[in-house]
């Protein structure tokens, strides 16, 4: 079974991934990881952090001669910032004149600084942030590349793009979800999104947020082309793929929605205009078309039941604005109790792009745990045999 954890803090050493369960002989390369790593840094909006940092992974265990080897993979993502905080970060108990001076006393509201501090008893609440941070989903999409990777080997494929920023939405964003053009100008764009006229729009609204000291937030889609039905399962709650999506996307830090194919606008809406009838395809002699069931509308996004249909998978997910704000709001200095503006931590602007290449990160984890689940197995030979073996059924169904 694929699962992971993660460590370290914002400004320490760096970051620590440790991920299970990853069959044998998968090929796989550190710049394979690396790609992913550099698209979470992009993103028109991004923080003076993204001009310090240049991520990129070191392979410690788990892969050999450019293919895993059924042990846990270990990556390690060195911190470059690491060089001005080693001493307010340091391991060593001999606080200096400038550690004590840089205690963070003041919490900043729309973050873990407070319940944090109250949770574990820390009166540095910068013992919170530095993991609390979204610095910590650079191990995610590190971890969330080599599922990627494992996926690709069966034809599934994850796309995402930024639907709305601030409220500037998109135009017609799924009507040219299956054109690789399309795909190649989402990559492209700063703001990972494919209406150009839209992007000018929300680069024009992170423009004018900036100035007032300000953030902004909005909405990304996931998409996953290529998957079989029967990945999930419908008899635990804890076992619904859609659940398990959710919940891995909610983990996200400033994720505060999410919603699976129509989603919210289903509630609006009558059962007859939501639910998608199933359609039947003769497999064509000659022409090699399997013979399967498919729908001709998708408002289910691929899941029905906590099970995938075969249909693509279409996730959104609703991201809030940065807490941290360059003219901050009011908070309370946890030793004085008096009230004082928050404190100011380098931050984004709009950081909507970087979470949607986390998001891709996050459901190609989750599918490939559900994937390795259904089909089992140690090696990708192995594997690929259930895989095919399963295809095969579906096909004669």
């Amino acid at each position: 079974m694929i699962r992971f954890l993660t460590a370290g803090e914002s400004h320490g050493k760096g970051l620590l991934v440790i991920l299970e369960g990853v069959p044998s002989d998968l090929p796989m390369t550190e710049e394979d990881l690396n790609q992913d790593l550099a698209r979470r840094q992009k993103g028109y909006g991004r923080g003076g952090r993204m001009k310090i940092e240049n991520d990129r992974v070191e392979i410690i265990s788990g892969v050999r001669r450019g293919k895993t080897l059924g042990s846990p993979v270990g990556i390690m993502i060195r911190n470059r910032d690491w060089e001005n905080w080693k001493e307010l970060m340091k391991v060593e108990n001999n606080i200096s004149a400038l550690s004590a001076a840089n205690s963070l006393k003041v919490p900043r509201p729309g973050h873990a600084d407070l319940a944090g501090g109250i949770k574990f008893g820390h009166r540095d609440l910068r013992n919170v942030l530095e993991r609390a941070s979204a610095r910590e989903t650079a191990a995610r999409t590190a971890a969330g590349a080599v599922c990627r990777r494992l996926l690709a080997e069966f034809g599934a494929v994850i796309k995402s793009q930024v639907l709305e920023i601030g409220g500037v939405q998109v135009k017609g964003e799924g009507s040219k979800v299956k054109d690789n053009d399309y795909w190649e100008k989402v990559e492209k764009s700063e703001l990972h999104c494919g209406d150009p006229g839209a992007e000018k729009r929300m680069k024009k609204l992170i423009d004018q947020a900036r100035e007032k000291g300000d953030t902004v937030g909005g909405v990304f889609e996931i998409r996953a082309f290529g998957l079989p039905p029967g990945l999930g399962n419908y008899v635990q709650w804890d076992l619904r793929l859609d659940g398990r999506l959710a919940q891995a996307l909610m983990s996200i830090p400033a994720i505060k929605g999410v919603e699976i194919g129509m989603g919210f606008l289903a509630a609006r809406k009558l059962g007859s205009q939501v639910h998608d009838e199933i359609s039947y395809r003769s497999k064509v002699k000659g022409q090699g078309s399997k013979v399967s069931f498919f729908r001709k509308t998708n408002h289910a996004g691929g899941l029905e039941g906590g099970v995938t249909n075969g249909e693509d998978l279409v996730i959104r997910a609703a991201m809030k604005p940065i807490s941290t704000l360059l003219k901050p709001k009011n908070s309370v200095h946890i030793e004085t109790k008096e009230a004082v503006p928050a404190t100011v931590e380098r931050s984004d602007i709009c950081a909507v792009p970087a979470a949607a290449v986390v998001g891709e990160g996050m459901t190609a984890l989750e599918l490939a745990r559900a994937f390795l689940e259904k089909f089992g197995g140690d090696s990708i030979r192995e594997v690929r045999r259930n895989f095919l073996s399963y295809l095969r059924e579906v096909e004669a169904y």
